[in-house]
């Protein structure tokens, strides 16, 4: 029996046995299609294949409209109208077809613009749009498992486009929806679920336009959640300004019972004088960059504000009267570029979050010893020359540090790894004030980034690296650094010496990445050494870039004494001695793992591998063909053959060849691939190749992708 079985809307998991639905055989001949809102649905009635419908770009949102309003939408004064009225439904089919439904045959314009008024009040204008769209959205809201997450969809209403995941964690966190006793990595750790359960309801979509981690929230569910607040929470819950481009907010009219104020992406000059808001507990005025001054009594008007958040503003300054925000949990400022100074804030015992990340903040505000409840605390470049003996042993709650660029000396180190509840911490460790210690303390991070020497740039802190940074000093020769480096799994190293001094005699297990800039070796003979052991074992990526006297990848391992047993990715740039990859026998000696290999402007390079095979077509068993995946060549103008024993190529997927004008010929491996899925070039390279068969051109021809590089 074959059949197929369509299942519509579902909700809730169904148990097919229960409804008499019988269990496909094998090989499969019936199929069971199920659509549903809810990701979770799927996974619990373990679908094979989960397919997302997205959302239609506004060609198609248009063609769906104008087919659902009829002819009225060429009307002159509608057709203006009725783009307006496409584009707020944003690309969701149920709304571009309930909305477009509603509208056809009304030839009145002021009903149009009736139409477009309450779409941007974010209210349903009828009946039918109410029950059809907003009723349906505000089901999956009653559907989430608990008040915690409908407080969490609510609040992601009051951000008009992109939200970064950290600010709205650090809000949710700020205002006690994700438990105010949990530490801070597991209020984090909370919220990403709650993040991930709002998309799996398709309340919110992951934006990958974005630099940071970030979500964003369609526009009609933005406005459902918006009228849910209003008609079924508290009257005037929220004031939601955001994004429409208001240059002052004086005449916005401001309940005493509104809770939270939003006017995030505007181009907001100045603020007024507000009258009391006993009640809100968040003021959100991000990306307003006009401005730069604050009234000296406005925070008066909020003496139970938990969240504010003032970055990327033009703010040079706070006034005093912050630190009368008595239930402040969180102040954030960062990307406030003209922030010089911070008044005392002694006051703000409840403060969990101090968020002043590239700012112009060159010392510590007044009274931030006294702020025992501190859990998070984000500044750069502070001064702290003038920090006395023990202040940071006067924040016993940090479990986040980042003071990025701050060189700290011996006595504030070693105030910090007393630290019992630190998890995260990013410092600068000046060179010269390394000391013997015991370092079992760093067990305890989940992460952290050290710097040593004169930083150079500014890399953003990953939560989950563990990474030492060593530039412009050579520190090894006493194994200065190798007992913070058994704890790391990333070290990086520019215009450095005497690697040879700190890798030879020690093993690093938990070292996965070395990345060396402007660095120079010897590569000489080896005398002694660590013949006996791998000293990075767990070694998985490689990136040389500017290392003189390189010559090859084999030569670097010797002298190191590496093995590269679990290597997997490669990088090589700029290195203008390096004439071949590996050397030690052929590909036999290729790291096994070995996935990608990317190999930049070397000019000398001819060959990836040099056999010592007297066979030019060496055989390799199964357990020896390398796993590379991807091979990409950039301006290489020596390179005259990849070389290859016998299947050398087997599992390559993609190939990129720019530049390499040498490369006459591929391996005969790739030539006849049936696994290669991607040939990027130059045309008039691939052209002039030479082919041991025409076939195989033929057969690869539609691989080739023309590159503009």
């Amino acid at each position: 029996m074959s059949f197929l079985l369509i299942l519509d809307d579902v909700w809730e998991a169904i148990n097919l046995d229960d409804v008499g639905v019988p269990q496909p055989e094998y090989p499969a001949r019936s199929k069971v299609i199920i659509t549903s809102r809810f990701l979770d649905v799927c996974m619990q009635m373990r679908t094979d294949v989960e397919m997302k419908v997205y959302t239609l770009d506004e060609d198609e949102s248009w063609q769906l409209f104008a087919k659902n309003v009829g002819d009225i939408v060429n009307q002159e004064q509608i057709h203006p109208l009725a783009k307006e009225i496409a584009r707020e439904c944003d690309g969701l089919p149920l709304a571009i077809t309930v909305i477009g439904s509603s509208m056809r045959g009304k030839t009145r314009v002021e009903l149009w613009e009736d139409a477009l008024d309450s779409l941007g009040r974010s209210e349903p204008y009828n009946k039918n749009v109410k029950d059809k769209v907003y009723s349906v959205i505000k089901w999956s809201y009653d559907s989430l498992e608990s008040q915690d997450i409908q407080s969490c969809f609510l609040y992601c209403s009051l951000y008009p486009a992109a939200i970064p995941i950290d600010d709205l964690i650090h809000c949710w966190w700020a205002e006690g929806i994700l438990g105010e006793h949990d530490t801070y990595d597991q209020a984090y750790n909370r919220g990403i679920k709650l993040v991930e359960s709002l998309k799996d309801a398709c309340l919110l979509e992951a934006d990958e336009m974005e630099i940071v981690d970030c979500v964003k929230m369609h526009d009609v569910v933005r406005d459902v959640a918006r009228w849910i607040a209003n008609t079924f929470g508290d009257k005037s819950t929220s004031v939601f300004q955001a994004g429409i481009g208001l240059t002052e907010i004086s005449r916005i009219k401001i309940l005493a019972s509104v809770k939270r104020l939003s006017f995030v992406s505007n181009r907001i000059e100045c603020l007024p004088d507000f009258t009391k808001c006993p009640e809100t507990t968040s003021l959100l005025l991000q990306d307003n960059e006009p401005l730069e001054k604050i009234p000296l009594e406005f925070f008066l008007a909020f003496p139970v504000l938990r969240v504010l958040n003032l970055s990327h503003t033009g703010i040079k300054a706070l006034p005093s009267s912050i630190n009368r925000l008595y239930q402040l949990h969180a102040l954030i400022v960062q990307n406030c570029r003209g922030l010089t100074e911070l008044p005392p804030i002694g006051d703000l015992h409840k403060l969990q979050l101090l968020d002043c990340h590239n700012t112009k903040l060159y010392c510590l505000p007044q009274g931030l010893e006294k702020l025992t409840n501190l859990r998070l605390l984000n500044m750069l470049a502070v001064d702290l020359k003038s920090i006395n003996k023990g202040f940071f042993l006067k924040l016993p709650s940090i479990e986040m540090l980042n003071l990025s660029y701050t060189s700290v000396g011996a006595t504030s180190f070693g105030e910090i790894s007393s630290l019992q509840n630190l998890t995260y911490l990013s410092i600068k460790v000046d060179s010269s004030s390394f000391f013997n210690t015991d370092y079992t303390w760093m067990t305890r991070l989940k992460g952290f980034r050290i710097e040593v020497g004169e930083t150079l740039t500014y890399v953003p802190c990953d939560k989950s690296m563990r990474r030492i940074n060593v530039y412009k000093c050579e520190i090894f020769s006493n194994g200065e650094i190798s007992g913070m480096l058994q704890f790391a799994s990333d070290l990086f190293l520019f215009e450095c010496m005497g690697l040879r001094k700190l890798i030879a005699y020690n093993t690093f297990d938990g070292l996965k990445s070395l990345n060396m800039q402007r660095c120079s070796c010897s590569f000489g003979p080896v005398e002694g050494g660590s013949g006996q052991f791998d000293p990075l074992p767990s070694l998985e990526y490689l990136d040389l870039h500017v290392v003189e006297n390189l010559k090859s990848v084999s030569d670097f391992g010797k002298y190191l004494g590496l093995r590269f047993s679990k290597l997997r990715q490669l990088n090589i740039s700029q290195c203008a001695s390096l004439t071949c990859l590996f050397n030690d026998g052929g590909a036999c000696f290729v790291p096994k793992h070995l996935e990608e290999i990317t190999i930049y402007y070397c000019r000398d390079l001819v060959e990836l591998f040099v056999q010592c095979s007297s066979s030019d077509q060496a055989t390799l068993i199964n357990s020896e063909i390398p796993t590379v995946r991807k091979l990409l060549l950039y301006e290489l103008p020596e390179l005259g053959t990849l070389g290859e024993p016998q299947s050398m190529w087997e599992h390559l997927e993609e190939l990129t060849v720019i530049d390499c004008d040498g490369l006459r010929k591929l391996a005969l491996s790739i030539q006849t691939s049936k696994n290669i899925k991607i040939i990027e070039g130059e045309s008039e390279w691939w052209s002039q190749l030479e082919w041991d068969d025409d076939n195989f051109k033929s057969n690869l021809e539609h691989c080739f992708i023309q590159s503009y590089w």
